[in-house]
């Protein structure tokens, strides 16, 4: 049992759960001006990561018939045989009554709002059979996490988090643009729906660069709202020099470094933005 969950953990590669995490915290800081209570804090990290395990198990579930025919992906654990459909389903359920359980523990909009939110995440996996819109459908998926965090701290909704949510959109559909360059001989040949496969690798790094300066403007326009001060904005400037950095990785004839860009970067943006906004608040 242990290797099959410490295999499952390599399959939902469960370190990237970096990406969105930080931002939910941001978000929770907000809306409690200061730290929320350890108590809050502690479920919205369980609901963030159940709700991300689910994602990426669902995800790896339902395209398990094309991971098996890639070559970048015929050797993941569950493409490869090492795990089962039915101990993947298992894992799954599980998580989803973790995440419900959370909200529940977090307050009764949040409870009442988890099944939207395990919809919202689990549907993007569905997205690159029928549209090439699947980027920005990940982008929602991840969006959700200030929103939700902003309900589990107040229990109420309000516009604000709104534009937090947005620049993660943009910001996830421009590395998901990056990401999916690997494969677009792939989905071209198998009649998946992506940015790449359609209108090709050029347009979609091009495009790439538009979603980032939107989530640059969208963070600023958060930050503004939020009457956040100037260590928030340097952390902004890091940001946007990072995405900058991220994009000079990456070439329609070089895409060896996309796995670079697409971790170690974004990784980074999202955990400096937290710093810079933790001290902003603080000081």
């Amino acid at each position: 049992m242990s290797n099959k969950l410490g295999l499952v953990l390599r399959m939902i590669k469960v370190e990237h759960s970096v990406f969105a995490l930080p931002f939910a915290l941001i978000s929770a800081l907000v809306a409690a001006k200061g730290l929320p209570t350890w108590r809050t804090l502690l479920w919205i990290v369980v609901a963030m990561v159940s709700a991300r395990s689910c994602a990426m198990a669902f995800n790896r579930l339902s395209d398990l018939k094309f991971d098996r025919q890639n070559p970048r992906t015929k050797n993941w654990p569950l493409a490869a045989g090492l795990l089962s459909a039915r101990f993947v389903l298992l894992f799954i359920v599980i998580c989803c009554a973790i995440f419900v359980f959370a909200a529940y523990q977090l307050n009764h909009l949040a409870f009442l709002l988890s099944p939207i939110a395990l919809l919202i995440i689990c549907f993007y996996s569905l997205t690159k059979r029928f549209t090439t819109l699947s980027h920005w459908f990940i982008g929602l998926a991840l969006g959700v996490a200030p929103a939700g965090a902003w309900i589990a701290v107040r229990g109420t909704f309000d516009f604000l988090p709104v534009w937090l949510s947005l620049a993660i959109l943009f910001w996830t559909a421009g590395f998901d643009l990056i990401y999916s360059c690997q494969d677009a001989e792939f989905d071209r040949a198998h009649h998946l729906h992506s940015i790449p496969s359609r209108f090709g690798i050029p347009a979609a790094l091009m495009l790439s660069n538009v979603c980032h300066l939107l989530t640059v403007i969208l963070l600023c326009i958060f930050g503004y709202k939020a009457n956040l001060h100037a260590w928030y904005f340097a952390g902004v400037i890091l940001v946007a020099i990072l995405l900058f950095y991220e994009h000079t990785l990456v070439a329609p004839n070089d895409l060896s470094r996309v796995n670079e860009a697409f971790f170690t970067v974004n990784g980074l943006i999202s955990v400096l933005l937290l710093l810079f906004s933790s001290l902003d608040l603080y000081l």
